[in-house]
C-alpha cells in the first residue's frame, strides 16, 4: 500500500483523538490544552519513549488522571507519527464500535453465543467463542482465528444496553475501516433482531 493510500485508509478508520477531545475540554480537566501538552512532552523527549513511559510520566509528574493521561499520550503519539488512528501502542491494528440496544444483557450475549440466533444477524467466517461471561461479555476468534472480537456490555440506567465491540489483530488501516463499517452494519442488524417483537 502506498503512503498516500495508507494515510487515506487511516483517516477513514476514524478521527484522531485531538479531533474528538477539544483543547478547551482538555484544559478544563488537565490544566493544559493539546499544544501545551505536546510542547511539554517534546521537551521531555517523549518521541523516544514508550506509551507506558509517557502515560506514567503524565500521571506521576503532572498528576494527570489515568483516563486523561492515556488520551494525552495517544493524542501525542498520533500527532508525532508514532501511531496511526486505529493502531495500538504495540502496533496492532484494531477497530471499535458501539450500539445502544433495548434488550436484556442476557439476550445480547445469547445473540452472539447461540449459533442459531447468531446466524440470523451475523455471517460466520470462522467464529469460535473463546470466553463467555453470561450477560456481561464474550470474546471470540474471527475469520478462523486471524483476528479476535471482544464484546462488552454496559447497562444504562434507562434499561438499555450499550454493546461495545472491539476487533483486534487486524492487518492494516484499510482493515480497520472495513471492520468499523462491517460491525456498524451488523450491530444495527442485531438491534433490529432484538427489538422486533
Amino acid at each position: 500500500m502506498s503512503s498516500e493510500n495508507a494515510a487515506g485508509a487511516a483517516r477513514s478508520a476514524g478521527r484522531r483523538i485531538t479531533e474528538q477531545l477539544t483543547g478547551e475540554a482538555l484544559r478544563a480537566t488537565t490544566g493544559r490544552d493539546w499544544d501545551e501538552w505536546f510542547a511539554l512532552l517534546d521537551g521531555w523527549g517523549a518521541t523516544g519513549r514508550t506509551h507506558a513511559e509517557i502515560a506514567r510520566h503524565l500521571v506521576e509528574e503532572h498528576q494527570v488522571p489515568g483516563w486523561h493521561a492515556q488520551s494525552v499520550t495517544v493524542g501525542y503519539e498520533q500527532e508525532r507519527g508514532m501511531r496511526q488512528v486505529g493502531q495500538s501502542s504495540s502496533g496492532d491494528w484494531q477497530a471499535s464500535v458501539s450500539k445502544m440496544v433495548n434488550a436484556s444483557a442476557a439476550a445480547v450475549i445469547d445473540a452472539f453465543a447461540d449459533g442459531s440466533i447468531r446466524r440470523r444477524w451475523l455471517p460466520e467466517p470462522g467464529f469460535r467463542i473463546r470466553t463467555q461471561r453470561p450477560a456481561k461479555s464474550l470474546t471470540a476468534d474471527w475469520d478462523g482465528g486471524a483476528s479476535r472480537i471482544s464484546v462488552y456490555l454496559t447497562i444504562k440506567g434507562d434499561g438499555r444496553i450499550q454493546v461495545g465491540l472491539g476487533h483486534t489483530h487486524l492487518p492494516d488501516a484499510e482493515a480497520v475501516a472495513a471492520s468499523k463499517a462491517f460491525w456498524k452494519e451488523r450491530l444495527a442488524a442485531l438491534k433490529r433482531l432484538l427489538e422486533t417483537p
